[in-house]
Formats: structure tokens, C-alpha cells, sequence
């Protein structure tokens, strides 16, 4: 557990310090580095990620499959609940925490999303969110071995929701611990085949398109979907991903 909190600590302190080393000018002021790290992770995606993502949709049987997704977003509720808490969205939160315990029960241990057919709404939220939410700008854009977009605050947020919310990280079994996020991966990857082979066909430079595409969708999540226009500036909340306090 002391170690836990160390990792946590030393997130928030790094997200908090690295959040103003990339100026408005440059959002990608590690672009080098970045490319590097994305050709990587598109040549390990096409050599083994998507071969065995592939296999796995094509053997799983669509409620299996079903059933896996639902599974660790069920458990992701729960890093949504604390991290609703942690911005004050107190509704958001109990709303979450019912789907938590809905799907938890009824819908046997997160396998069947009851709480989605009875009509409650989800609300995710990570830390990343929750550190924009609270004025920590994005930091230089940074990819991630494996895991692909991300920020410097992004990342930090990232270690904390793994370290100290995601239920997962508390297995005892390190084996199973691993064993469980690796099918998380697997899933996931799964379910963007057909986007993946859309993407490389139509952008010109995939990378600055993923690029783009993900500092607009971090920026919209953090502003709950809500976007300000010229005429009504002074009516609508603004971007918060810069750290300016909502």
C-alpha cells in the first residue's frame, strides 16, 4: 500500500510540474520521439496485437465477447465513481455507483449491462479528467508504448486509475492481475479492427491525425461534451484542457 501511495504522489507531482513545459504554440514539442514510439506501436500492432485481436473475435462468440467488454466496464465504473467525487459531480457519481452495483449484481458480476437497458446513463471520468477539470493543462502530447495518445497529465492521471482506483491492481495473484489486463487489451483492440484499417486508408499522415483526433476528444470529455461558440462565449463554460479553472 505504501508503495501505491508513493506512485500516486509522484504522478500528481510530475502531471502538476510537466503540465506547462509545452507551450500553446507547439502541442507536440516531442513530435520525434512520438513518431518513434508510434511506428513501434503500429509495427508491434500489425505483427502481433491486431493478428491475435483478430483471432479472438473470430473464435469468441459475440456474447462471450459481450460479455468480456461488460465485464471490465463494470469495473471501470468504478474508477468513474471516484473520480466524479473527486470533480464534484455528485449525481454523476451516484449514477455511476447504481450502475456499479446494478451490473455487479443482477447483471452477474458486470457480464450483462442491465444497468444500460434500464435506461441509466454513464458518466466516465479518469484522473487525467479530473486533473483538467481542476486547472492542470495538458503538458506536451505524448505516445505511449502500446497504449498509444496520451499527455503528460494524461499519463499521470493514468498511473493513479491503475495504481489506486482500478480494482484490478488490487489481485493478489500477480499472474491473474496481468492475465486480466491482458484480455482487457485484447478486448479492446478487437473492437476497433474495422477503424484501424479505415484510418491507415483514408489519413494522409495517420499520426497527426490519431494526434488531433485525441487532444480534441480529451478536450471535449473535460468540458463534458460542451462547446463554446463565438456567440455565446460569455454563456458557456470554456476549455479547460489549458488549466484555467472552470
Amino acid at each position: 500500500m505504501r508503495t501505491k501511495s508513493y506512485a500516486v504522489i509522484a504522478s500528481l507531482v510530475l502531471a502538476s510540474l510537466l503540465s506547462g513545459c509545452a507551450s500553446q504554440a507547439n502541442k507536440d514539442p516531442l513530435e520525434g520521439l512520438n513518431r518513434g514510439v508510434y511506428k513501434f506501436n503500429d509495427t508491434a500492432d500489425k505483427a502481433v496485437i491486431k493478428p491475435i485481436a483478430g483471432a479472438y473475435k473470430a473464435v469468441m462468440p459475440s456474447p462471450v465477447r459481450s460479455g468480456v467488454s461488460n465485464f471490465f466496464n463494470n469495473l471501470g465504473t468504478f474508477v468513474s465513481v471516484i473520480n466524479n467525487l473527486l470533480q464534484f459531480k455528485i449525481d454523476n457519481a451516484m449514477s455511476e455507483a447504481g450502475r456499479f452495483v446494478i451490473n455487479s449484481t443482477f447483471g452477474i458480476a458486470g457480464l450483462i449491462d442491465v444497468a444500460s437497458k434500464d435506461g441509466i446513463e454513464r458518466h466516465p471520468e479518469d484522473f487525467g479528467q479530473t486533473l483538467g477539470y481542476w486547472g492542470v493543462g495538458n503538458g506536451a502530447y505524448l505516445v505511449l508504448p502500446f497504449l498509444g495518445p496520451s499527455t503528460l497529465r494524461d499519463t499521470g492521471g493514468l498511473v493513479v486509475d491503475t495504481v489506486a482506483f482500478d480494482p484490478i491492481s488490487y489481485v493478489d495473484n500477480p499472474r491473474t492481475r496481468n492475465q486480466a489486463r491482458l484480455l482487457n487489451l485484447i478486448d479492446k483492440r478487437s473492437q476497433y479492427l474495422p477503424a484501424s484499417d479505415l484510418l491507415d486508408d483514408a489519413a494522409l499522415d495517420p499520426y497527426a491525425f490519431m494526434r488531433d483526433a485525441y487532444l480534441q476528444r480529451r478536450a471535449n470529455q473535460i468540458n463534458d461534451h460542451v462547446t463554446a461558440t463565438d456567440d455565446d462565449d460569455d454563456d458557456l463554460p470554456q476549455p479547460n484542457v489549458n488549466g484555467d479553472k472552470k
